[in-house]
C-alpha cells in the first residue's frame, strides 16, 4: 500500500465527530515523546503531515489522515505525560477508550515503544487491555538508530519478555535512517486489507 497519497481530514474531541465508519482504520498510539509523530512521518513519506513536537501531550483529539481514499490513520494523544491537566488525561482516556472499544472499522492499533528502555507500565496496561479486548496490535520499537547492533537485540529481547509479544509480531524501527519502513507498510497492508 502507498501512503504517500494522504491528506489531514479532522481532528475528533467526542466520539459525535467520528467520521462515517467508510473506511479502515489504523490507529498509532504510544507514550508521550515516544516519537509517534516522526514515525507516521517517515511512513507517509512526509516532514511535517503530522506536527512534531518537542513538548508532551500536544495531541489533543484523534487526529484522522485519508490515505487514498481507502484507509484512515489515526493519530492518537499521548499516554503517561503528567504534565498535562488531570481532567484533560481523563477526557482523553475516556475518549480514547471509547474510540477503541466501539469502533467497527478499527482493524489495528500501532502500539510505539523507545526501544531505549525497559518496559514501561502504561505502555504494559495498553498491551495487556487490547488483547484482552481482542483488538488487534501491532508493537513496534522505536528509535533504533540510538542504539548498537548488540543494544538493540538486547534491549528488544527485554522488551518481548517485558510486554510478553513474540519477536516475530514486532517491528524494529528508525524514523532517522527509515529502517523498518518496509516492513511496516506491509504489515499495516495486511492488518487493512489494503493493496
Amino acid at each position: 500500500m502507498n501512503f504517500v497519497d494522504i491528506q489531514f481530514l479532522l481532528s475528533v474531541h467526542s466520539l459525535s465527530q467520528l467520521p462515517e465508519p467508510s473506511l479502515p482504520e489504523i490507529a498509532f498510539a504510544g507514550r508521550s515523546n515516544v516519537g509517534k509523530s516522526s514515525l507516521m512521518n517517515t511512513l507517509v513519506g512526509r516532514k511535517s503531515l503530522v506536527k512534531v513536537s518537542g513538548r508532551p501531550g500536544k495531541t489533543q483529539g484523534l487526529n484522522f489522515f485519508e490515505v487514498a481514499g481507502k484507509v484512515y490513520l489515526v493519530d492518537l494523544p499521548g499516554y503517561g505525560y503528567a504534565k498535562v491537566a488531570k481532567g484533560m488525561q481523563d477526557n482523553w482516556q475516556t475518549l480514547i477508550t471509547s474510540y477503541l472499544e466501539s469502533r467497527k472499522t478499527l482493524c489495528c492499533v500501532v502500539v510505539i515503544i523507545d526501544l531505549r528502555h525497559e518496559a514501561k507500565e502504561y505502555d504494559t496496561q495498553l498491551i495487556n487491555w487490547l488483547r484482552q479486548k481482542n483488538i488487534p496490535f501491532l508493537p513496534v520499537y522505536t528509535k533504533m538508530d540510538k542504539l548498537s547492533g548488540n543494544e538493540r537485540v538486547k534491549n528488544a529481547r527485554i522488551l518481548d519478555v517485558g510486554h510478553a509479544i513474540d519477536p516475530g509480531q514486532r517491528i524494529l524501527f528508525s524514523a532517522v535512517t527509515g529502517q523498518g519502513k518496509e516492513e511496516l507498510e506491509r504489515a499495516l497492508a495486511s492488518f487493512s486489507k489494503v493493496d
